[in-house]
């Protein structure tokens, strides 16, 4: 048989093969677009509907459901909305049973399974969860809360007068106070090239003013009420009190990534009890007070704790927190503190998580 012959019997086969018994041969890119419409129907926490009458059904099919839920809180203040979520019940209300505990090392613990929810500032949190930490935000849990403050006597008046000066910082370069300083300065138009950081620890910021070692640094307010009613201290720019910070979250309501990703039904849960929570706290600030005195949270001090309640809100939109995170990642991007080359809307689809997400 000549060399045709042979190409059109193997041309022959190979046609038999594909199209034999009626059968229509599966394209290469079937499986692909397959994996993409299972992905598109596969459950996310923007996409649990807490109104399914068939949701019981549902979460009976997720890793978590029945069992205990971990809940970290230090009884601090700001995250006070997180005990109260477990103390009055909400939690319960959905199904969920809670345990509080107190780690010495929360964000690690969360990011390793060992805790499941915690409250953090963005200011902390944002950059590790950003840079590949399994822990994602699914709500914002208060605004306010950090100040930047001189000395009384300090002849400095604003930010821009801090060119040329060193700022003390907790936890050093990097550190939420560093962080926040650097947007202060970058809305003042200040030119940070000028400004010097220095780490000192929290209880020794005040002490290295007076020392002359610093001219400048970022307090909790709640620490610094007492050296401000003293005299010893005064404001030059706030996330807590300036109009252009106050309706910003300083912390958020966060959770293990991973197990957000298995477990939507249950994370929505969580986050919709933190929600209800959060909305009873900003209406009854003076039963907050209480409770936070009757569980020994806060300060200590019921007027303190009753000050600041007052003064931040408990009632911060999903889209007001997405906002405020697109803010804060221009401005880290700038700062060269996360990739300048990611979209900060494709930065947020990976940390930003919200129930009834659109």
């Amino acid at each position: 048989m000549n060399k045709k012959g042979v190409s059109i019997l193997l041309l022959s086969a190979m046609l038999f093969s594909v199209s034999g018994c009626g059968k229509t041969a599966k394209r290469v890119d079937d499986k692909t677009e397959t994996k993409t419409e299972e992905t598109n129907n596969k459950l996310t926490i923007g996409k649990v509907d807490l109104n399914d009458p068939n949701l019981e059904e549902k979460w009976k099919k997720e890793p978590a459901y029945g069992r205990k839920i971990i809940i970290n809180f230090d009884g601090g203040l700001c995250a006070s909305t997180l005990g109260v979520t477990h103390a009055k019940g909400y939690f319960a209300k959905q199904g969920l049973e809670t345990e509080v505990v107190n780690s010495p090392e929360p964000k690690d613990a969360i990011a390793t399974g060992k805790i499941d929810v915690m409250v953090e500032h963005i200011s902390t949190s944002l950059v590790p969860a950003i840079n590949g930490l399994n822990i994602t935000f699914t709500r914002a849990v208060n605004t306010g809360c950090r100040t930047m403050f001189v000395l009384n006597e300090s002849e400095i008046k604003s930010t821009k007068d801090l060119e040329g000066k060193v700022v003390g910082v907790n936890g050093g370069i990097g550190s939420g106070d560093h962080n926040i300083s650097l947007r202060f300065f970058a809305k003042d138009n200040v030119d940070q090239t000028k400004v010097k950081f220095k780490p000192v620890e929290s209880a020794a910021l005040i002490q290295a003013m007076k020392n002359g070692e610093i001219s400048a640094c970022v307090l909790s307010d709640q620490y610094a009420k007492e050296f401000i009613e003293k005299g010893i201290i005064r404001a030059i720019r706030s996330i807590t009190w300036d109009d252009d910070f106050k309706i910003e979250p300083c912390c958020v309501l966060i959770l293990n990534k991973k197990f957000v990703e298995e477990n939507p039904i249950t994370a929505a849960k969580i986050t919709e009890a933190h929600k209800q929570a959060s909305d009873w706290v900003e209406d009854h600030k003076e039963e907050t007070a209480d409770i936070v005195k009757a569980n020994n949270w806060g300060s200590g001090d019921r007027d303190i704790d009753l000050y600041f309640l007052n003064a931040y809100s408990f009632r911060v939109s999903d889209e007001q927190t997405e906002k405020s995170l697109n803010d804060i990642v221009k401005d880290y991007k700038n700062f060269g503190l996360i990739d300048k080359n990611k979209e900060a809307t494709d930065i947020l689809k990976e940390v930003w998580k919200p129930i009834n997400q659109k």
